[in-house]
């Protein structure tokens, strides 16, 4: 116990909770638009379960990649279709073009309800077109999706397990602090949960950027890196999806509060 006292691993328990927090966002964001398809008595709940269960999950996730991280990183199958699709696949690429995808899948199908539907009242009475238990696993599942991406950075930090647990843990009661908030925030600002669909949107499409360099990432040799149609598959940089994120909630504000302006100038020109 005395050896994980050290001002190393302090620096790297610090370093870790900062990570899972920047990289948790997406994930928080997630549960708070997902929880609203349970019933409305039970959203409370289902965001509590679903987080508990979740980061209990990762942190399994976690011990098992340890222990297992050489076995996950070779490449079971190697593309050579020249010109079309070339380079390596392994176990984190699978994960990221999966979870990619749903989430892309998950945030189309929202925006377009969003846009079918005549009357928000009904819209919001009908959102919970899914049972708690269902929203509970959804949650669930998507967590670990996201939690690979934050597992892989958080193991090229240390390796030492009761720190990268005790990051995961903090990062899990920051969520149930914070999800409460976060959903109700979106309820009162509805046009707010467009924005964080299309904010789900880019992540994404990160993921999938993500999946064109995990074989070569793992194996440190960038020939396995993905080639489609002979571009070589390169992931977004934090960098640019955090400033993407900022343009996006800069632009909305902006947008509301010159709507709000409009309409009560004209609510004056009426009178």
């Amino acid at each position: 116990m005395v050896d994980l006292l050290t001002l190393e691993n302090l620096g790297n328990l610090l370093m870790l909770c900062f990570l899972q927090a920047v990289l948790g966002f997406d994930n928080l964001l997630y549960i708070s638009i997902e929880s609203q398809r349970a019933p409305v008595p039970q959203q409370k709940t289902v965001r509590f379960w679903g987080i508990i269960i979740a980061v209990a999950l990762r942190v399994v996730l976690l011990f098992v990649m340890i222990r297992l991280i050489d076995a996950l990183a070779e490449p079971f199958y190697i593309f050579e279709w020249a010109g079309i699709l070339e380079g390596g696949v392994n176990f984190a690429t699978c994960i990221f073009v999966i979870g990619g995808v749903f989430i892309i899948y998950t945030a189309v199908k929202e925006i377009s309800h969003m846009l079918a539907i005549e009357h928000l009242d009904t819209d919001m009475d009908g959102k919970s077109g899914k049972s708690a238990f269902q929203v509970v696993m959804m949650i669930v599942l998507m967590n670990l999706i996201f939690s690979f991406d934050s597992v892989l950075s958080a193991l090229a930090i240390t390796d030492v397990f009761p720190i990268l647990a005790t990051a995961i843990i903090v990062s899990g009661i920051a969520m149930l602090l914070l999800a409460d908030g976060v959903t109700k925030f979106l309820e009162r600002n509805r046009m707010y949960e467009v924005l964080g669909l299309f904010i789900l949107l880019i992540v994404g499409i990160v993921l999938l950027g993500e999946s064109g360099q995990a074989a070569a990432h793992a194996m440190h040799d960038p020939s396995l890196a993905l080639k489609l149609f002979s571009h070589e598959v390169i992931p977004m940089s934090k960098t640019t999806f955090y400033f993407s994120v900022v343009v996006l909630v800069a632009v909305e504000i902006l947008q509301s509060g010159y709507s709000r302006k409009l309409n009560r100038q004209r609510h004056r020109g009426a009178h």
